[in-house]
């Protein structure tokens, strides 16, 4: 059957097939690009107010701890030298704290000592006795023993660190080579940060410990004996606020 050109001869069956298919040209046509478009719209807004909340949040961390990125640093704010195996993979790491300078002072003169140790042996009459060869493989061995001390001592300080991420924060312990703790609170289980600066060495040079309180399985996490312990909580406090807000505007990082 040949179907007619002009609609007001058109079958009753062919009809609502003519406007099922305008109608479905419709919809293809105008309706579905339409909402793409709405849809991509949203998107990019989206992404732009994301975009201005994170760079406006790194501006105003900065404007707290300033800018900090060597990798000896005892304070690294958005480090692009350090991740750590637990981070999630849209994970950001917003600061990494370290023990201060000055605790290592400690070690690095009983290292040196240690380093200037065989040259007094001369003045022991009982070290004439022994045969050369042997002095040779002791004072090897003395020195092998003090460089294990001092790189053991570095690399506690080193990787012994704390971390703030936008979503919690982690204490990593490194006792040594075989004994590493990992302990980590999320922001919003956070219940009150306080510090504590005392001594004269810590007094002078500004640093001490952070108590983070929390309502996670860790009750307390110790940031221990970091520089400016002020600022650090600051930044925890700006943190709970963006978490805070994020809650109530039902954004998720």
């Amino acid at each position: 059957m040949t179907r007619a050109k002009n609609l007001d001869m058109v079958a009753p069956d062919d009809m609502v097939e003519t406007k099922r298919e305008l109608r479905n040209e419709i919809v293809e046509n105008k309706v579905e690009p339409a909402m793409v478009k709405d849809i991509n719209k949203t998107k990019k807004k989206k992404m732009v107010a994301k975009t201005d909340i994170t760079g406006d949040l790194n501006d105003r961390i900065y404007g707290i701890v300033g800018h900090t990125k060597h990798s000896l640093s005892s304070l690294l704010v958005n480090p692009h030298v350090f991740d750590f195996e637990e981070r999630a993979a849209e994970e950001k790491i917003i600061l990494v704290a370290r023990p201060h300078w000055f605790t290592n002072v400690s070690w690095i003169i009983i290292s040196i000592l240690l380093v200037l140790a065989p040259s007094l042996l001369g003045f022991i009459p009982i070290i004439d006795d022994i045969p050369a060869r042997f002095k040779t493989i002791g004072v090897l061995v003395w020195y092998l023993i003090t460089f294990a001390y001092a790189f053991e001592n570095f690399l506690s300080w080193y990787f012994d660190v704390y971390i703030i991420t936008d979503e919690r924060v982690i204490d990593i312990s490194f006792n040594n080579l075989l004994d590493k703790k990992f302990s980590e609170a999320k922001l919003s289980m956070i219940q009150d940060v306080t510090s504590r600066v005392s001594g004269l060495g810590q007094t002078m040079f500004n640093y001490g410990t952070v108590y983070i309180q929390t309502a996670a399985e860790v009750a307390e996490i110790q940031f221990e004996m970091i520089p400016n312990p002020e600022k650090i909580i600051k930044v925890l406090q700006l943190l709970r606020q963006e978490e805070e807000r994020e809650t109530l505007e039902g954004r998720v990082r």
